[in-house]
């Protein structure tokens, strides 16, 4: 069952799955004539054309926010929705909210996309970062990277740290190739945000057994995988910091 519901987007009812929220993405509303058509049209044709159902409302919802910024009853042109697509692939990367990265993630999820998420303090990237980052990205479509704020930094690695505050970490983490999205949180773990986000994989970096990696559990329990994969050799923080303190 589809649920068209005007400016809160769409709400897809499935037997075997969990219920998938799409938000509205009109930017300007002209005139709503004919967007219920729209969805009905690009919905079906998705779906002849082999898409899912979750990937074909995804397409509708799209659609429809392009007729209700046209005035009167106007169709949707193929080479118009590919731009909008387009667009919205483009823009939907960088520092997110958590509650932006919920929206984000579910949009990706409906577009068929994998969903890696990782976490850590990452307060001076270092190659074995970038490394790192780069196989984690490997393993789905879309990166996640959580970062604890200032604060848990503190409480989790001591005095002087971190070195650097959590908004160059973010911008930083933000212009790397294989980073998609990026968010702080202020707990000690990443488990409020697993809990919201619910990624396919989770993985860690270093030499964590899956039993101890946090939130491991939790993701695995619906259905996710959790993996650890291996920094560079050499490449240490903590090392970095202590050269730093000798001078």
């Amino acid at each position: 069952i589809l649920i068209t519901r005007g400016e809160n987007g769409m709400t897809l009812l499935r037997p075997d799955s969990p219920e998938l929220h799409l938000p509205a993405r009109a930017q300007e509303v002209f005139d709503v004539t004919g967007a219920g058509d729209t969805v009905i049209s690009v919905l079906a044709a998705s779906l002849a054309a082999g898409e899912g159902f979750a990937e074909a409302t995804a397409l509708a919802n799209l659609a429809a926010s392009l007729a209700v910024g046209k005035l009167g009853t106007a169709a949707i042109s193929g080479p118009e929705l590919r731009r909008a697509l387009h667009q919205l692939q483009a823009s939907g990367r960088g520092v997110m909210s958590a509650e932006q990265l919920r929206i984000a993630v579910e949009d990706a999820k409906a577009h068929g996309e994998r969903i890696v998420f990782t976490n850590g303090c990452f307060d001076i990237i270092h190659a074995g970062h970038v490394g790192y980052l780069a196989e984690a990205k490997k393993l789905g479509d879309r990166l996640i990277v959580a970062i604890n704020d200032d604060a848990s930094v503190h409480r989790l690695k001591g005095a002087g740290r971190p070195i650097n505050p959590v908004e160059r970490r973010l911008a930083v983490l933000a212009g790397l190739e294989a980073v998609d999205w990026v968010v702080s949180f202020a707990e000690d773990t990443p488990e409020n945000l697993l809990r919201l986000l619910n990624p396919d994989i989770l993985v860690k970096g270093g030499d964590y057994s899956i039993e101890q990696v946090v939130g491991g559990e939790y993701v695995l329990s619906y259905g996710g995988e959790v993996k650890s994969l291996d920094f560079l050799d050499d490449c240490s923080t903590s090392a970095i910091v202590e050269k730093m303190r000798e001078g």
